[in-house]
């Protein structure tokens, strides 16, 4: 495992880490605790030391299952959390310090610490990013000791630009990946200057990216793969990167044209995200103990070369930049 420090927190993190929406979150399988429990020891057992979690993956179940599994471990691993999605309606207004408050104390008994590693805003309405009474109760939080660093996780490059106007914020999480290229133009260059860490979620735009997909692929009825694709339930960018599908199976085919049909897209997915110097981590999700290795395994492959980059990046430009750039 390689690791690359998180920003201004100064963690050494796993560059490749685990995401654990598709653990507990809604994928269209219930949540299984033993099996989430094998999924999170795999990876720790293989160098990861970062895990991102949600109070509301599995109605707090993830967070409960992370602790568990970090807490009967020999090893330090660092636990993220997300909290503010509870929040119904959830509205600029429903924001409040005393309801956030609430949730950051509900997620140290889920998880069972004293202190959480990382706690980030989830995704809130971009009207919150220009409150600073909410930035302070972090300040706060971590003067008390319950939290030891705070961040945002983010839909959208303006709402990363504003976060990290606020010295506490030390890292963002946000959607990049070969069909979410927009970060890397102003973004990285900012938070870089700022020292805050980036975390790259969504890094296989929700599966598309495998090249396992086909246009008679299917998805559980309560898989937002199948229910999200408009935005129905939640942004349109979290599902497949708010690529339509079958627009989205074209650039797909156009990157195994590039790499050849016995290489692994995964990997070359996760090699291009880190190629990013100012990437620190990136946390694929896994629902299954054979999905965690494959992932880790890119650690392994052949780099990619300078060329083939570029040429991932004209085959953005040709299939994918026009619908989505500017949009997020």
């Amino acid at each position: 495992m390689n690791y690359r420090t998180l920003g201004k927190t100064g963690l050494n993190v796993s560059e490749i880490s685990l995401g654990t929406w598709q653990v507990g979150g809604t994928w269209g399988s219930p949540f299984d605790e033993k099996k989430a429990e094998n999924i999170i020891n795999t990876a720790i057992d293989n160098g990861v030391n970062f895990i991102d979690t949600a109070d509301v993956y599995s109605d707090g179940l993830s967070e409960k299952t992370v602790g568990k599994v970090v807490r009967s471990r020999s090893e330090e691993v660092y636990i993220a959390t997300k909290c503010g999605r509870q929040l119904n309606p959830h509205t600029n207004e429903a924001y409040t310090t005393k309801a956030l408050r609430k949730f950051v104390e509900d997620s140290l008994s889920n998880l069972g610490v004293e202190r959480i590693d990382l706690i980030q805003l989830h995704c809130p309405p971009t009207e919150v990013y220009y409150r600073p009474e909410i930035f302070e109760l972090f300040d706060t939080l971590t003067k008390e000791g319950k939290i030891r660093n705070y961040g945002v996780s983010v839909e959208l490059v303006e709402e990363a630009l504003k976060a990290i106007e606020y010295p506490g914020v030390s890292t963002v999480q946000i959607i990049f990946n070969m069909f979410r290229q927009r970060p890397a133009e102003l973004f990285f260059k900012e938070a870089q200057k700022k020292h805050v860490g980036i975390i790259a979620r969504v890094p296989l735009a929700s599966g598309l990216l495998t090249g396992k997909f086909t246009k008679s692929t299917t998805f559980d009825k309560d898989d937002h793969r199948n229910f999200n694709r408009d935005g129905a339930a939640f942004d349109k960018g979290e599902t497949f990167s708010g690529i339509d599908y079958n627009l989205g199976l074209e650039a797909v085919d156009a990157l195994k044209d590039l790499f050849g049909p016995n290489k692994n897209l995964v990997h070359k997915a996760l090699q291009w995200i880190l190629t990013f110097k100012e990437v620190s981590c990136v946390i694929p999700g896994a629902s299954s103990t054979e999905q965690v290795i494959s992932n880790l395994k890119t650690l392994e492959a052949k780099p990619l070369s300078a060329e083939e980059v570029l040429h991932v990046n004209a085959i953005y430009h040709k299939y994918i930049k026009k619908s989505v750039h500017q949009l997020w």
